[in-house]
């Protein structure tokens, strides 16, 4: 029965037996964190054997014979740059490795846009008012880069093929200041969507206002798969090409979450001419990423199959975590009417959205219980979810154990929240 429906002697009947349980978990002293989507040390250990791949007696020259201990290659080492073009499904010419993460990228070409421009465009910090679409429930990381240059954020609203393309069509077309979109296509953070074949060829055919408007395509999840058959994702820049729009894409990616978050390699993939430009910034911002850790990657994972045999090992570890978390969810709030969540089939997370206006009290009500959640209104631009609904669940990092009494505690707390808020407390 809807928790709505509940008379008001009800509720209060409710309320005390609520409060019981939820003072029950408080006493048990929890200290648990859910606030971030991290790998936990079972996933780090299955890349341990990584560090075994070179050692003082190996051959660590790449295949152009380049010394990797030494200075060059600024657009990273040959068979790196092959690997991360199977990945996107591109030429290696279309392809650049950087370091160990693709959030630095990100930040370092919209510096890059915001000093020099681009595409030959007057610098952004000419340019008066800068802007960006944010598909909301979003990732709180690229709208803080915004935050940070001072880029207006305008959120666009998410459904069950991706950003409504109707809205960001109509956005980009009548408004010059609007530069770019943030995009996390495949297994979107937080509820998991992959983008619908229409959606990725709206964005392949867009006419934006701005002539120097790109798309930060941040296929973070492109190989995160967890249940059933994987979803398919249209290759963005290949479908721009149709369209001489290429040079409007930018893709990122990196194994962060497939070997070692904090060692791992990122890359991104653009327009011959948009990687040229790129490259010539690099040559004076550094004279090389970091080549051995570059060699070691690809001979730990050989090429794609390789990438995707250790992306199963993952999905094995967490699989039981995302099934204890929808089947908690599903026993303890199907059919109350007061949540409703995701089931995605891949990623890192879990969206669920409470009863309208409760979300910051479900996270408050948790962290006094000891268990830390991302901040309510975190998946939206400024920090502001205009109906305080949304929370992010992140299942990876906590054992099966913790994440089963951490979500019992949330299901409670959300139950508590909305009571209150029908009593008008």
């Amino acid at each position: 029965m809807e928790i709505k429906n509940l008379s008001k002697n009800e509720l209060l009947s409710l309320k005390e037996e609520l409060s019981a349980q939820y003072g029950a978990f408080k006493a048990q002293g929890l200290a648990l964190d859910m606030s971030r989507g991290k790998p936990g040390k079972d996933q780090l250990d299955l890349s341990q054997p990584l560090l075994d791949e070179l050692n003082s007696g190996s051959d660590i020259r790449c295949e152009g014979g380049t010394d990797c201990r030494n200075y060059g290659i600024v657009d990273g080492i040959p068979e790196a740059k092959r690997l991360f073009a199977q990945l996107f499904g591109l030429d290696t010419d279309e392809v650049l490795i950087g370091g160990n993460s693709s959030l630095n990228m990100m930040f370092d070409t919209i510096a890059q846009a915001m000093v020099s421009g681009v595409g030959g465009s007057e610098p952004w910090l000419k340019q008066g008012d800068v802007k960006f679409l944010c598909p909301a429930p979003g990732y709180d990381r690229h709208f803080a880069i915004c935050e940070y240059f001072g880029i207006q954020m305008i959120s666009v609203p998410m459904k069950e093929t991706g950003p409504d393309m109707d809205v960001v069509e109509r956005l980009a077309a009548s408004d010059p200041s609007i530069k770019g979109i943030w995009c996390v296509p495949k297994y979107s953070n937080p509820q998991g969507i992959t983008y619908s074949k229409e959606t990725v060829q709206r964005f392949a055919a867009l006419k934006p206002a701005a002539a120097d408007f790109r798309i930060f395509w941040d296929n973070a999840y492109c190989v995160h798969q967890l249940f059933g058959e994987d979803e398919q994702l249209l290759n963005l820049i290949n479908e721009a090409k149709k369209y001489g729009n290429e040079d409007r894409v930018y893709m990122y990616y990196s194994t962060s979450k497939i070997t070692f978050p904090g060692a791992g390699v990122a890359g991104m993939a653009a327009s011959k001419a948009n990687l040229n430009e790129i490259k010539k910034r690099l040559t004076i911002q550094t004279i090389g990423h970091d080549k051995l850790n570059q060699l070691r990657h690809v001979r730990y994972l050989k090429d794609l199959e390789g990438l995707k045999a250790q992306m199963e090992k993952q999905a094995v570890i967490l699989r039981p975590k995302f099934e204890a978390v929808l089947s908690i969810l599903k026993s303890e709030l199907g059919g109350t009417g007061i949540a409703y969540w995701t089931e995605p089939k891949g990623g890192y997370f879990v969206s669920v959205d409470v009863e309208q206006g409760t979300a910051k009290r479900v996270v408050q009500l948790c962290k006094e219980a000891g268990v830390v959640l991302t901040g309510a209104g975190a998946t939206f631009p400024y920090g502001k979810d205009p109906l305080d609904r949304n929370i992010r669940i992140a299942p990876t990092f906590p054992p099966v154990s913790e994440l089963e009494t951490a979500m019992q505690l949330f299901c409670i707390c959300a139950k508590l929240a909305a009571v209150e808020g029908y009593l008008g407390e």
